[in-house]
């Protein structure tokens, strides 16, 4: 009799833990990106928001004053675009603070903004050494001057910077690439801080996730709005960087690459390295090569299984 008792309640319990323990198996995760400066942020922040491997706390705004495009409110732009991705992925649940308009002038004085606010309140919210994985798709201004800001954060987050070309074999680190230009004293900021778990996905190796339009159009068009949204960037964003494949036949999704290797770690091959001479010599991580194909596979998967398709 008392048995008979006990089991519901062990079932309820059981069920309450395996819950509980999928939801702890997540990734806690902010991500910083420029979005408006590219069209691949788009991709990459599509492809997070429909993960269910990943806890994102909050997308904040960045800026990317050096773009010949960008206006001089250039944070605003990508803020505008990421309040428009969140309504069409159905993700308005997520916190979406601004972050700062204009780069650091030093490393001591941070540019403070409601994202390194935001950033920092998260981050003491680790608990059993847990750690908040921050991700930074444009210039780091955010991330850095939270550090900055509140340096008692470091050991409760663990950051992944999307920039810098990385030459694994001289193990050179070549600076002068777009995000990094956007904020060379932020980037310093994240090689000099002791301590800062830092792991970098490089322009070498994120440049080979390539998407082609025809096959874009194939997935995304007149499938939902948020696809005909996606599909109207790489229509109608200029693409200024370069002369090459003037008809945008392909893109670079630099960003969707580290999105991806976060969710699916097994589709990146990550090392050490020792950082450059003129930075705090001190060990980093950096994404060496990733399974470009797995990655672009994965990403129409989820387009086409997670979001909702237009009514007849």
């Amino acid at each position: 009799m008392i048995l008979q008792f006990l089991i519901p309640f062990f079932l309820l319990f059981q069920g309450f833990y395996s819950t509980t323990s999928q939801a702890d198996k997540k990734v806690a995760v902010i991500i910083d990106a420029d979005t408006a400066n590219e069209i691949d942020d788009l991709y990459a922040l599509v492809q997070a928001m429909a993960s269910d491997k990943l806890d994102i706390r909050a997308i904040t705004s960045a800026q990317f004053h050096t773009s010949p495009i960008a206006t001089d409110t250039s944070v605003m732009e990508s803020q505008i675009i990421n309040e428009r991705l969140a309504q069409l992925s159905n993700r308005t649940d997520i916190p979406l603070p601004v972050g700062a308009n204009f780069p650091m002038t030093s490393p001591t004085e941070p540019q403070v903004s409601p994202a390194s606010n935001f950033i920092i309140q998260e981050a003491k919210k680790m608990k059993n050494g847990q750690k908040l994985d921050l991700v930074i798709l444009g210039p780091c201004t955010n991330v850095a001057s939270a550090i900055v800001q509140d340096p008692s954060i470091i050991p409760l987050i663990r950051v992944h910077y999307l920039g810098i070309w990385h030459d694994p074999v001289a193990n050179t680190f070549d600076k002068n690439e777009f995000n990094s230009r956007n904020d060379k004293v932020a980037v310093d900021v994240l090689f000099d801080t002791p301590n800062l778990d830092l792991t970098i996905m490089s322009a070498t190796s994120s440049q080979h996730l390539k998407l082609a339009k025809t096959k874009a159009d194939e997935e995304l068009k007149g499938k939902s709005e948020l696809g005909d949204y996606l599909i109207a960037r790489w229509d109608n964003h200029k693409r200024w960087w370069t002369r090459n494949d003037p008809e945008k036949k392909t893109w670079i999704m630099w960003d969707l690459a580290i999105i991806q290797a976060l969710i699916n770690p097994e589709w990146s091959k990550v090392e050490e390295f020792t950082t450059p001479p003129e930075n705090t010599q001190r060990i980093v991580k950096v994404h060496t090569s990733i399974d470009a194909q797995a990655m672009e596979d994965d990403f129409w998967k989820t387009m086409k299984t997670t979001f909702h398709q237009k009514s007849e």
